[in-house]
């Protein structure tokens, strides 16, 4: 098991920090840290504060990903997904949210609004090399296989 370090930043003393909402989550769900209601309309970005930072031992990055029922029933979903937090990252865990519903969603202080899985990083080296071995794929990609 691994121990990840969480700090409340200053200001943010009444949200919760990230947990899990069931006993075999894998996600721990992030709180908006919202200083007042945002207004989304449809086709709108923002940044939304967490008011949290990590301290993650070396080997284990944090994803951050959507919630499921938001981006389901809203349209709320998260860009750059998943987002990573590398393990020497000690600033404020934001998150970029995205709305592709049709009508206005509201943010409020407190509300749970992102999911952030932890995992563990393979150790990888890379070499660079004049020539790389041929597959029957080859090249093929972005739906080479059909639609």
């Amino acid at each position: 098991m691994y121990q990840i370090k969480v700090k409340k930043l200053p200001g943010f003393d009444d949200l919760t920090i990230p947990q899990k909402m069931s006993e075999y989550a894998s996600g721990f769900d992030i709180y908006a840290g919202v200083k007042e209601d945002i207004t989304l309309h449809p086709g709108d970005r923002v940044l939304i504060p967490t008011g949290f930072a990590l301290e993650m031992p070396i080997g284990i990055e944090a994803q951050i990903r959507p919630r499921s029922g938001l981006a389901l029933k809203y349209g709320i979903t998260l860009l750059n997904t998943p987002g990573t937090i590398d393990a020497d990252y000690r600033g404020e865990i934001k998150v970029i949210v995205a709305h592709l519903g049709n009508e206005t969603f509201t943010i409020k202080r407190g509300e749970r609004i992102a999911q952030m899985v932890f995992m563990k990083l393979p150790e990888v080296t890379l070499e660079e090399v004049e020539e790389i071995n041929e597959t029957i794929r080859g090249s093929g990609g972005f739906g080479h296989t059909g639609k």
